[in-house]
């Protein structure tokens, strides 16, 4: 079964062209008009070993708000359409990733419903262009569109960009560890024998 997924997303807000595929090889061509969002996306697919293009046309104009939630929404429902029943899959995945100074704790589950605990503090309010309160709105987007739990916790840190950087890695690796195949799993890993 081949697991991609092409999302778009046109409001007047932003326009969003997203082609994701998790049984890839961590190659990219991404451009959201946000040069050090961009950098934490390739980061994300290349250690996740998923394939993704995503062009992204928002309204920096008024700020960077909507370009990131919006890539949040379309990336969660790339997931999730990607994953189609999520029969045989590992369902759970988490990773502890240092970067440098900083060290993140991220853990996920694919049950279906969603949920965020967010617990990281930046020492700056921007990294680039990026406004850093903006990270925890697109993985909230990711959570409730994909459907999935999200806990993303610092465990240490002190330099923003390494901070956010051990973030989206941590998920990354997180989500490809959740999205492996296990032969013992036959049918979904549920009692419930379901994961919406």
């Amino acid at each position: 079964m081949t697991r991609v997924a092409t999302i778009t997303r046109d409001t007047k807000e932003t326009q969003i062209s997203l082609d994701f595929n998790i049984d890839g090889e961590g190659s990219y061509t991404i451009d959201t008009g946000i040069g050090f969002f961009d950098h934490m996306l390739q980061g994300f697919t290349k250690h996740g070993f998923f394939d993704m293009k995503c062009n992204v046309n928002g309204d920096l104009d008024v700020d960077c708000h909507h370009t990131v939630e919006d890539t949040g929404i379309v990336l969660g429902t790339a997931i999730k359409q990607a994953l189609g029943d999520k029969k045989g899959i590992k369902r759970f995945g988490y990773f502890i990733l240092p970067m440098d100074d900083a060290l993140v704790l991220c853990s996920i589950d694919l049950c279906g419903r969603p949920y965020i605990d967010y617990d990281v503090t930046f020492n700056t309010e921007k990294i680039g262009d990026l406004d850093t309160e903006l990270i925890k709105e697109f993985f909230t987007a990711i959570s409730y569109s994909a459907m999935m739990n999200i806990h993303i916790k610092m465990i240490s840190g002190s330099n923003s960009h390494h901070i956010a950087e051990a973030v989206f890695k941590a998920f990354g690796k997180a989500l490809d560890e959740a999205t492996q195949a296990d032969p013992r799993i036959k049918d979904v890993l549920s009692t419930k024998g379901y994961l919406a």
